[in-house]
Order: C-alpha cells, then sequence, then structure tokens
C-alpha cells in the first residue's frame, strides 16, 4: 500500500495536485483555478481548458511537492502518482493522465488512473475519518447528481441519479437565463440573499417518486415564469428556484438514508459549497438523529486531494493502472447500482 501518492486532476477547468499520505493525510493540495478565463463565456471552452492545463500543469504540480517537502526529484519522492481519468473533457484529462504517467514511468513508481466521481466520495472522510457508516452522499456538481450508499473505502452502491440535468447545470442555465455571473452557483446563492425564496412556487420534480432526480423541467419553468412576467425581481426568481433545488436534495437524501439506515448524510461536489443547501442538511440530519459531514469548500471544487484518497485505495486493492489506459471522457460511476 502506497504511504505517499501524489494526483493531478485536469477533468474540467481547476488545474490541481496535492500529495495524500496513507489515503487520509493531505501533506499539500495546490489548485489552479480556470474560473475567470471562462467567465467571459458563460461556460467552460474545452479547447482553452486543455491548452491552460499545459501552461499550469508543471508549475501546481511543483508548488504541491514543494508545499509537502518533497521539493527534489532526484529519487522518487513518493510511492505512486495518480491522476484523473474520467469522466470530463478528453482535452482536459489528457493533460493530466499523460503527465501523471511520464512522471511515474521516470520515477519507476506505478500509476493509478481515478474515477472523478469516486474522487469526490472521499472528500468528507478525508477531513473527517471519523465519519459514521453507512453514509448517505449526495454528490451534486456541474456534470453529475446522484444519491450513493457509501459502507466504506471503494464501498458503495447508486441509489439515485438525475434523469437529466444535474443541478448544477441547471444552477448555470439558470443564473445565464437570468444574465447573472458565471459560475452560476456562486452567483444564484448571492442573487437569492436579496430575494424571496417563497416569492414563487416553482414545481419539486419527482419530489415524491423514488430517488432519482430531475432538474430540467424545473429550469424550464424558470424560463417559462420569467417570460410569463418579464418585470420579475430576478432576485425572487434565484431565491425561490434555490429553495427548490436545496428540498429536492435534502428530501431525496433524507429519504434515502431511512432506506438503508446509513448513519449519516455526506454532500459532495461543487454544489455542496451552496450556504442554504449546507444549512438545511444540517437541520435536516440533526432533526433525524443522523450524523452529518459537510466538507469544507476547498474540498467542494474539483481538487486533487480527493483523487489521490481514491488512488490510496484502488492501488491497494487493484495493483497499478496499465500504462496503455487511456483518458476515458463518458467514465460511469464505479459502484453497483441499487434502486
Amino acid at each position: 500500500m502506497a504511504g505517499l501518492v501524489l494526483a493531478v486532476e485536469t477533468s474540467c477547468d481547476e488545474t490541481a495536485a496535492a500529495v495524500v499520505a496513507g489515503g487520509r493525510e493531505v501533506r499539500s493540495s495546490v489548485v489552479s483555478s480556470q474560473v475567470d478565463l471562462h467567465a467571459h463565456f458563460g461556460g467552460v471552452v474545452p479547447e482553452l481548458a486543455g491548452r491552460a492545463h499545459l501552461e499550469r500543469i508543471v508549475p501546481v504540480v511543483t508548488e504541491a511537492l514543494a508545499a509537502a517537502g518533497l521539493g527534489g526529484v532526484a529519487a522518487p519522492p513518493v510511492d505512486a502518482v495518480a491522476a484523473t481519468v474520467g469522466p470530463g473533457l478528453i482535452g482536459a484529462l489528457l493533460v493530466g493522465v499523460s503527465f501523471a504517467k511520464a512522471l511515474a514511468m521516470g520515477w519507476g513508481v506505478p500509476f493509478v488512473g481515478v474515477n472523478h466521481l469516486e474522487g469526490h466520495l472521499y472528500a468528507s472522510l478525508l477531513e473527517d475519518p471519523g465519519i459514521e457508516l453507512p453514509a448517505v452522499v449526495v454528490l451534486v456538481s456541474g456534470g453529475h447528481s446522484l444519491i450513493v450508499k457509501m459502507t466504506g473505502p471503494r464501498a458503495y452502491a447508486v441509489l439515485g441519479a438525475t434523469v437529466d440535468d444535474a443541478a448544477g447545470e441547471a444552477f448555470d442555465k439558470v443564473a445565464r437565463f437570468l444574465g447573472l455571473a458565471y459560475p452560476g452557483g456562486p452567483a444564484i446563492e448571492q442573487a437569492a440573499k436579496r430575494g424571496d425564496p417563497a416569492a414563487i412556487a416553482f414545481p419539486r420534480p419527482m419530489l415524491r417518486e423514488g430517488l432519482d432526480l430531475s432538474f430540467s423541467g424545473l429550469k424550464t419553468a424558470v424560463v417559462h415564469h420569467v417570460r410569463a412576467h418579464p418585470d420579475v425581481d430576478s432576485a425572487d426568481v434565484a431565491a425561490s428556484f434555490q429553495a427548490a433545488v436545496v428540498e429536492i436534495l435534502v428530501l431525496k437524501a433524507m429519504r434515502a438514508a431511512r432506506a438503508v439506515a446509513a448513519r449519516s448524510v455526506c454532500l459532495a461536489g461543487g454544489v455542496a459549497a451552496n450556504g442554504p443547501l449546507r444549512e438545511a442538511f444540517r437541520a435536516a440530519a440533526g432533526a433525524a438523529g443522523l450524523g452529518v459531514y459537510l466538507p469544507s469548500l476547498a474540498m467542494c471544487t474539483d481538487n486533487a486531494a480527493m483523487i489521490a484518497a481514491a488512488a490510496h485505495y484502488n492501488l491497494a486493492a487493484d495493483g497499478p493502472t496499465s500504462l496503455g489506459a487511456g483518458a476515458e471522457p463518458g467514465l460511469g460511476f464505479p459502484g453497483a447500482i441499487s434502486r
């Protein structure tokens, strides 16, 4: 089992590197965001993201090694090198995968390919190893919305997933429609502070049905309402939309926790940084007598520490990833489907 793992994460618009010891101790974590680069376009431009990763990966990895006290590279400074292999943007992924493989070959240490979605499950574990299992993890990001039962490292099952848009995608699209800044999640949250979350009765799709999620209809309802009421206050729209998303996610999480007799609930992914969602999660978990684990804001967004943690356990169980393995932009969640 590897002691020190250097991981790189380049699945979308953050160039990240981290060194983690024993799958638990974060020795360093460096993230270079491309938000300013893509803000002008209202979303991530894949070609620009790939080029930015090429420019930034060497200084980011160098900084991560130095921050971990591993400045010299004459001898292998780590026991393994990991990279996100998918899902994500193919051009962006290839930068990190190719770089990590080159380091692994040069240092003569194992290379470990990691599923980005699996990595997100380790965000809370990194910061609170005492997490009570089994746990229900609600993984909500720009591209994915999943409800996962986690009974331990590498032991998880998907209980529910979005049937259309992810929660973060809906935030981005609604923000763009309202003329708010990119990224949409923080912009919606900021605008909502000035609005009334009860002003507009937006639908809660699939609220009474199972554990799957749907946000496309909610997004469409926002568009139709604004077009029918052009003078509506954007702050009220933002607040009412956000309230609908929060209610859906919290209710589904609690339903899942009851269904699998979970001892705790967790949030993961970029949308987990949303303040009202975190507050509602904490309140609902407390009322249900469940433990609640909310990753720090730094661990909500894409980072390489979570990739290094996942790599630690994957290497122990499966051994090194073949250097012939490539990036997989459409890679699915690695756990079993249990609905």
